[in-house]
């Protein structure tokens, strides 16, 4: 099992690495790629009381094209022995990858589609991907599609989204609640609120940005045990500081700051421990 799940991680690095090549291939107008690290000490994963430490490696990559844009992320998390791996002693590995394509209205239809506040919108399409070496052994797959709000701020963006997702994953667990010889859920369509917001301001002349994203899930029906899951609640921000720019002018190279994860229902479980999470991160990102 520990072997399969390491062959995973493999296999999702490997798809971001390509994935990111091949978005540069649609001859990109403009696009922002880095690496980053996030480190804290009081994440929680569900029927587990114990706070965990996570150190979190991150590359993303955004860019735009002729029609839209691309939004590509892989965190690879590895969690202290409080999250173990699967018959071991030491922590958990995970790898968690998500994709989002953007097709913008004003550059399908050569008018943006503007309204109040609305600058333009969107038609969304991606997926997300995991793996972790657990015994539970997770391998989420989901699809998320809808329309995006893009809103008119002086500078940076806020896109506001409502997705239509489906999910499947898998339990390693036996038997898990599930019928003999199954160990995977394909679980009720729901709906996905998401608002995501990258915002650069400039404060006692320090330049700073403000960025992060919140999705709220709606109910995706029965668990892998038989119970009804609750709607989630996903927030990550961070406020972060351009120490590229300061130390040495180079803009937009080195940023460092610090971060929050809020979660509520984590994946959709309630009533037991381990599915509410108020983490504060150190957060450091590396662009070129």
């Amino acid at each position: 099992m520990l072997k399969r799940n390491r062959a995973m991680v493999s296999y999702v690095t490997l798809a971001a690495l390509f994935g990111t090549m091949s978005v540069g291939a649609q001859a990109a107008t403009w696009s922002d790629t880095f690496v980053g690290y996030r480190y804290g000490t009081q994440f929680t994963e569900p029927n587990n009381p114990e706070n965990v430490e996570k150190h979190i490696l991150q590359l993303t990559h955004v860019s735009g094209y002729s029609l839209g844009q691309n939004f590509f992320n892989l965190d690879v998390l590895q969690s202290s022995s409080a999250d173990p791996a699967n018959n071991s002693d030491t922590g958990a590995t995970e790898a968690y990858l998500a994709y989002r394509h953007q097709l913008h209205a004003g550059s399908v239809f050569g008018e943006p589609m503007a309204f109040g506040p609305v600058r333009d919108m969107a038609l969304t399409f991606g997926f997300d991907l995991n793996t972790k070496n657990t015994g539970f052994a997770p391998r989420k797959r989901q699809l998320v599609v809808g329309p995006t709000f893009k809103f008119d701020v002086p500078r940076g963006f806020v896109d506001l989204s409502l997705f239509y997702s489906r999910e499947w994953n898998h339990c390693g667990l036996p038997p898990c609640g599930l019928p003999e010889n199954q160990n995977s859920l394909s679980f009720d369509p729901y709906y996905q609120i998401n608002l995501a917001w990258g915002l650069p301001f400039e404060a006692a002349a320090l330049p700073l940005k403000f960025q992060g994203f919140y999705s709220y899930n709606g109910a995706k029906g029965d668990d892998y045990f038989g119970d009804l899951t609750k709607p989630e609640q996903l927030m990550r921000t961070s406020l972060m500081l351009d120490v590229g720019q300061v130390a040495w002018g180079a803009e937009n190279s080195l940023w460092v700051g610090v971060g929050y994860e809020y979660w509520r229902n984590k994946f959709g479980n309630h009533g037991k421990p381990g599915v509410d999470t108020d983490a504060m991160t150190l957060n450091l990102e590396w662009h070129f």
